[in-house]
């Protein structure tokens, strides 16, 4: 009797008994099908057995002789694999126990009953498991390509060779696979070198795996549900509180860890591409990998410079235009002596080589370069390997593509008679103020440039500005240590004005009073202006006022004293007439002073920093490094982020408050040191004053987004003013409606610069 079983097909050949065939027809299985199949089969592979046997083809032709067969077979195979897992199950257990009885029937024993006695049994030979097959190969986890040229393929527990089995042919092979009835769950291992029949449980876990479940059918796929938590919803919260506004508002916290985020990409100390991968082929022994460039004290290797290969004047019998006459030798040795140089190499003849003698200093040369070679600086300069130059010129707009910004020369106000020190623009854009060394004061209707007012003091006007309420129309005019507050007819609000100033000389007296260490006091003063006396409000200083700033709601502002000392900085309140020193101390001599935009912050400049106080806390906020020369000025942006300082170091330097206490941007534009700095109060323009007589018109661009730098592109200069006693433009102020540039100079004249 012979059985063949492949996944649920039965092939039965000729030889089976009557009892064989009453277990079959027992399992109430529908065999007619599966009997069909099986005979045909089984025909085919008798035909194919005898057709081996007889014919003397070759092994190319079986296999494309039983690939022929197999494609015919496959229909039957489909259907076959339709079956349900109970004839599986029962088609297995039905050829273990044919197996059994064969093996029986070949030691002479062909009782039915041992047949049926021994069914449900299980043989200790097909029954084996990972433990009762313990590994023979000891060589642990190594390819076994290792061993392909190899007699053996490792070694067992006690050291010995574990030799090749001798492998039988694809013939040979295809032949058994046919003729055994184990060969269906026969396979070989390549570790051992050994062929392992698997038991029944093995190949019924192999079918569970393949049917999608799982191995052990002792597991079970759907237990119970253990219900933990209750499905039900209570009625009463645990908490009916209502919600804080803190979970609705942003938390400050994480702003100011973002902004440490975007400083950190932006530096380049947070990559936010993914790490390169390494290459899983490498140069084992390359000497240009970072490991191998570093010695041992972690400086960096630094192979020996190649010494000059000899020549055709070293060589032992040179040609003879390479020797040297006696004064030629002479004139080298000379020239050697006066250079304090070695004595230099003399080329000399010889008939053969044995006759060269040994080099005199040849020790003296091994000794210097050695010296070389170990003082020499353990540093690496990698030239850039730059194929195209143009590709390190960043890539900006072009001017005609950011306008508007002021390009042509409109209008001159000429009248005074030595520099204008400082300008200022009224909030409404129509009038334009100007002071002056020559001690008057002037008033100019921007759209016509006719002077409209002029105010004579006693001194040189050092600075000039505009109240920025335009409520009011009010002057402060800085004149040594006075600061003059002037009330100006220009239309309604005159009253107004002059109601502002008698209301702060009254409280400036009451607090007076009360407090006699005011530093500083205020009273009535007349000015003159065209022949005629005009009432003002005069702040009398402990020393010379060099800057006025206001605040934007116009009811505060700051004068400052480089030689104040102590009182360097004052706030003066202008409802109230009150004065203020907010410092005890200034560190170093203070150059400008300015108020924050939006939020109570203070700018103080000095020569060499400037310094961020927070006025509701009364603390330093932040400290901005310049590192370079003196600051002359400075400007804020409108959104109150970005400032630029100008300074005698011919450098312009902006600063991101949010990112850095350096300098982001340093632009190094003018031939002489930076006098004024301004910004534009709403377009994206910022510009530059020197004493070279140009002004450097910028278009810098703030982006809302955190993640995207300013764009800073420069875009236009302006020239005209002359240079007068090493002077040139000496203030820059921005229209405040129109992308506008006005320039005073030391020339006394000033520019108005429209954009066409």
């Amino acid at each position: 009797m012979q059985v063949s079983y492949s996944r649920s097909s039965l092939f039965v050949s000729t030889g089976i008994t009557c009892s064989s065939f009453a277990f079959v027809f027992s399992l109430h299985i529908d065999w007619g099908r599966l009997g069909k199949m099986g005979m045909k089969k089984g025909a085919n592979r008798r035909s194919k057995r005898v057709q081996v046997q007889n014919d003397e083809d070759t092994y190319e032709e079986l296999e494309a002789r039983d690939l022929e067969l197999s494609s015919s077979e496959d229909e039957d195979e489909a259907l076959a694999t339709s079956a349900a897992v109970e004839v599986d199950d029962a088609i297995l257990d039905y050829q273990t126990a044919l197996e059994r009885h064969a093996g029986r029937h070949a030691e002479g024993s062909d009782s039915e009953d041992d047949f049926y006695n021994n069914e449900n049994g299980e043989d200790d030979d097909e029954d084996s498991s990972d433990e009762e097959r313990p590994q023979r190969n000891t060589v642990g986890e190594v390819p076994l390509e290792w061993y392909s040229d190899e007699e053996h393929i490792g070694y067992d527990t006690k050291g010995q060779k574990i030799v090749k089995k001798e492998r039988k042919d694809k013939l040979d092979e295809l032949l058994d696979k046919n003729d055994s009835s184990l060969a269906w769950r026969t396979v070989y291992d390549k570790y051992n070198d050994e062929e392992i029949v698997l038991s029944k449980e093995e190949i019924r876990m192999i079918q569970n795996i393949r049917a999608g479940r799982f191995a052990h059918s002792d597991v079970d796929p759907y237990p119970d549900e253990n219900d933990w938590f209750s499905r039900h919803r209570e009625v009463m919260p645990l908490s009916a509180a209502p919600e804080p506004k803190s979970r609705f508002t942003p938390s400050k916290w994480e702003e100011k860890k973002v902004v440490k985020l975007v400083r950190a990409i932006r530096k380049g100390w947070l990559s936010t591409k993914p790490p390169p991968k390494k290459p899983d082929v490498y140069l084992l022994w390359d000497q240009e990998s970072d490991e191998l460039n570093k010695t041992m004290a972690g400086l960096t290797y630094l192979a020996a410079p190649k010494m000059k290969l000899p020549g055709h004047d070293e060589s032992y019998n040179p040609p003879k235009e390479y020797l040297m006459t006696e004064e030629e030798k002479n004139t080298a040795e000379l020239e050697a002596e006066e250079a304090n140089a070695p004595p230099p190499f003399i080329p000399q003849a010889f008939d053969a080589l044995r006759k060269v003698p040994a080099y005199e200093r040849y020790i003296n040369e091994r000794f210097e370069r050695c010296l070389d070679l170990y003082l020499c600086p353990r540093s690496r300069v990698k030239r850039m390997d730059i194929s195209d130059p143009e590709s390190l010129v960043p890539k900006l707009p072009k001017p005609k593509e950011l306008q508007p910004f002021p390009t042509i020369l409109s209008i001159k106000y000429l009248g005074h008679s030595s520099k204008v020190t400082s300008i200022s623009v009224h909030p409404s854009g129509q009038w334009l103020m100007s002071g002056s060394k020559d001690a008057s004061v002037r008033l100019w209707e921007v759209s016509t440039g006719r002077c409209m007012c002029t105010w004579t003091f006693e001194s040189p006007v050092q600075r000039v500005a505009w109240c920025p309420k335009t409520s009011l129309t009010i002057i402060s005019v800085a004149c040594e240590k006075r600061l003059y507050l002037i009330p100006v007819k220009l239309n309604t609000f005159y009253e107004a004005s002059v109601e502002m100033l008698q209301a702060s000389i009254q409280g400036g007296q009451e607090t007076t009073e009360e407090d006699k260490s005011m530093p500083a006091t205020w009273s009535w003063a007349d000015v003159e202006s065209q022949g005629s006396k005009v009432q003002s409000v005069a702040i009398e200083h402990s020393f010379d006022v060099k800057d006025i700033a206001w605040h934007n709601g116009g009811d505060y502002f700051c004068t400052t004293c480089p030689k104040g000392n102590t009182k360097a900085v004052l706030v003066h309140q202008l409802s109230k007439g009150v004065t203020q020193n907010p410092f005890k101390k200034n560190r170093g001599i203070v150059t400008r002073a300015l108020f924050h935009p939006t939020k109570p912050f203070f700018f103080v400049a000095t020569q060499q920093a400037v310094r961020i106080y927070n006025l509701a806390k009364q603390s330093l906020a932040k400290k901005l490094v310049s590192g370079s020369g003196v600051i002359t000025s400075m400007s804020i942006h409108s959104s109150g982020d970005h400032v630029i300082l100008g300074g005698e170091d011919k450098r312009v330097c902006w600063y991101d408050l949010d990112l850095s206490s350096k300098p982001y941007k340093a632009l190094r534009y003018h031939d002489l040191g930076v006098r004024a700095v301004s910004f534009h109060p709403t377009y994206p323009l910022f510009a530059s004053g020197s004493d070279d007589g140009t002004t450097h018109v910028f278009h810098g661009r703030v982006f809302a987004d955190l993640m995207t730098n300013p764009m800073i592109v420069p875009v236009k200069i302006l020239r005209g003013h002359q240079r007068v006693n090493a002077e040139g433009v000496t203030d820059v102020v921005f229209h405040p409606k129109q992308p506008w540039a006005f320039t005073a100079g030391a020339d006394g004249a000033i520019y108005l610069h429209v954009n066409p």
